[in-house]
């Protein structure tokens, strides 16, 4: 933990998850965290739209496809703007999702992805600055910011992983709303560490978004 987050001590995140005896225990029992980060928010972007309502083996397999139709493998904005739908399709993305990364490289070519510009927001600012993009939802920012960024304190309440992983480890009945609620109520306990949390409840599960 101390390597993935220098900036965040193994004993001070500890520290902080020992206010809650079972998250303690499955952080305790887990394995070691790696690291994901990114500078290329472009290619991060990318790869989590054309994955969206795949398995992690599809989506693989499909973005594989995707990269092998431009030089080098790297779908540069400019060229995924130019490549024909039928090209597209034949990697396997749906027309829809065919929009979404056009949008995403619209976003690029116009600056707005650069690595300076996103690691200088907050949070919040960051969610609200990409979700601009058509396709483009709270889910994918966050794990952006948990994976990509390694932001620590990233809490997706809307992960369905995350709300199984809490209903088993801490006995949770409700849904919806209510599911939601008493998770976010349970995560205050873990601030500023909540990433780092949820990795560990995902691990728990054998459940890590690809």
């Amino acid at each position: 933990m101390s390597a993935l987050y220098p900036d965040y001590p193994a004993s001070e995140v500890m520290s902080v998850f020992s206010n809650d005896p079972i998250l303690a225990g499955i952080v305790g029992s887990g394995k070691s965290l790696e690291s994901s980060r990114s500078e290329d928010i472009y290619f991060k972007m990318l790869s989590a739209i054309v994955s969206q309502q795949l398995s992690t083996k599809a989506a693989a397999t499909i973005f594989g496809r995707f990269k092998a139709l431009f030089p080098n493998e790297y779908p540069h904005p400019h060229l995924v703007l130019e490549s024909p739908d039928e090209m597209l399709r034949g990697a396997g993305l749906s027309f829809q999702k065919i929009g979404y990364v056009r949008n995403v490289a619209t976003f690029a070519q116009g600056g707005n992805l650069e690595h300076a510009v996103i690691d200088a927001m907050e949070d919040e600012a960051l969610i609200q600055h990409l979700t601009q993009i058509k396709g483009v939802g709270r889910w994918t920012v966050e794990m952006l910011l948990m994976f990509a960024l390694e932001r620590p304190d990233v809490m997706p309440v809307d992960d369905l992983g995350i709300q199984n992983a809490m209903k088993r480890h801490y006995g949770l009945e409700e849904s919806g709303r209510a599911l939601k609620a008493r998770m976010i109520e349970i995560a205050e306990n873990w601030r500023p560490y909540r990433t780092i949390a949820c990795k560990y409840l995902w691990q728990s599960l054998d459940n890590m978004p690809a």
